[in-house]
């Protein structure tokens, strides 16, 4: 934000509230109504959006019963809580809209009011069972009321924060593509005569085996500042010291960490690591294989292990499916170029301390800041 908009909206507060700004309770100045629970199999394909509890759309059809510009709240599910302002008609399914009295509040900076509490409702919600939010959690939250004037002014200044977020992000996604693009054309042997050997991974590759750990354990032994990185499903992990698991099961040699259960990927690691016992990871003993080469290729063809563990009722692969995969082998000068080239790539893409990732954070941090800036307001008291 330049110091002229920071000038501007101080100028305004200074002009039209001064002195602070009134409270109110957000059941006093909102109406709160419930969207209709419906299906995809009850409604045919169509172009109205449907919000059913997820951040996205869930499906669309033609359904009269409808809102047009409105604030949605997702009400269960991982997503409850979550706020969505749509200027486009939309279908209201697991959520609800909220409406503000137009005399003394804009619909937008309602949304941005709740928005800046999106996490804080979301995260007292948790527990067990199945998240739910509801009008009657919202009704309770005050709300600072300055003049619509002041209101607009916040609201334009937080649109050019989430338009150039947007930008952004519309950017990231399409270097992703070409990056994945890239990554199938440098890997893509199948017209290639001679020169490439395939060779099924468990005959190129030496396998680790992992520690005997829970998840409670993991959760009890992480320090922020561990020197070994143990490794479960998903984003999972722990860090944790040399002394805390057995010195067997610690593995300093850069190799490709399996997720064979849950979220079926693949993630490549050079420093010192273990993973819980039913992952196994792979490393190359063979100075004419590269491990970070082999990892690309796993990493080009993780869908076929997704399809594969899709037939399970808990998504999982076994040992065999990738001990029996045949990998590409071109000459190690191949595989040392295509390292080079995908890992300036993946570093554009992925890597949030340079580039548009990099980028990316910052403005969100920004953006954040300012939001719970513009939205705080003296309360006058009576």
């Amino acid at each position: 934000m330049t110091n002229e908009t920071e000038h501007n909206i101080e100028t305004l507060i200074n002009q039209l509230c001064p002195n602070g700004v009134e409270f109110k309770e957000l059941g006093e100045v909102c109406k709160f109504k419930r969207g209709t629970s419906i299906t995809k199999k009850d409604v045919t394909d169509g172009d109205i959006p449907v919000i059913a509890g997820g951040q996205k759309p869930a499906y669309f059809h033609n359904i009269a019963n409808r809102f047009n510009e409105t604030i949605s709240v997702s009400s269960s599910g991982a997503y409850a809580g979550f706020v969505n302002f749509w200027t486009i008609p939309i279908f209201l399914s697991d959520s609800f809209s909220v409406n503000p009295d137009l005399s003394i509040l804009t619909p937008k900076y309602v949304f941005y009011f709740l928005k800046n509490l999106q996490d804080e409702i979301h995260a007292s919600k948790k527990g067990g069972g199945v998240p739910h939010v509801h009008g009657s959690d919202l009704a309770p939250l005050k709300i600072p009321i300055p003049p619509i004037a002041v209101q607009t002014e916040i609201v334009r200044i937080l649109d050019s924060f989430t338009e150039l977020e947007a930008e952004l992000e519309a950017e990231l996604e399409a270097r992703k593509k070409q990056y994945e693009f890239y990554r199938e054309q440098l890997l893509s042997f199948k017209n290639v005569m001679g020169g490439v050997q395939w060779i099924k991974l468990g005959e190129c590759m030496k396998r680790n085996k992992g520690t005997n750990i829970t998840a409670s354990q993991m959760k009890d032994l992480h320090i922020d500042n561990g020197e070994v990185k143990i490794f479960a499903g998903g984003k999972t992990f722990a860090m944790v010291n040399f002394e805390d698991i057995p010195e067997k099961d610690i593995h300093q040699i850069p190799s490709i960490i399996v997720k064979s259960r849950g979220i079926i990927e693949f993630e490549y690691y050079d420093k010192p690591f273990s993973h819980k016992n039913e992952f196994w990871s792979y490393f190359s003993t063979n100075v004419e294989i590269n491990t970070k080469y082999v990892f690309y290729y796993l990493k080009n063809n993780e869908e076929y292990f997704q399809r594969l563990a899709s037939k399970m009722q808990m998504p999982q692969i076994a040992l065999p499916d990738t001990e029996k995969f045949k990998i590409p082998i071109p000459p190690l000068p191949e595989q040392e170029r295509i390292v080079a080239i995908l890992d300036t790539f993946d570093a554009l893409v992925n890597d949030i301390s340079i580039g548009l990732p990099a980028e990316l954070k910052a403005r969100r941090q920004q953006y954040e800041y300012y939001r719970n800036l513009l939205l705080s307001f003296q309360e006058i008291l009576s």
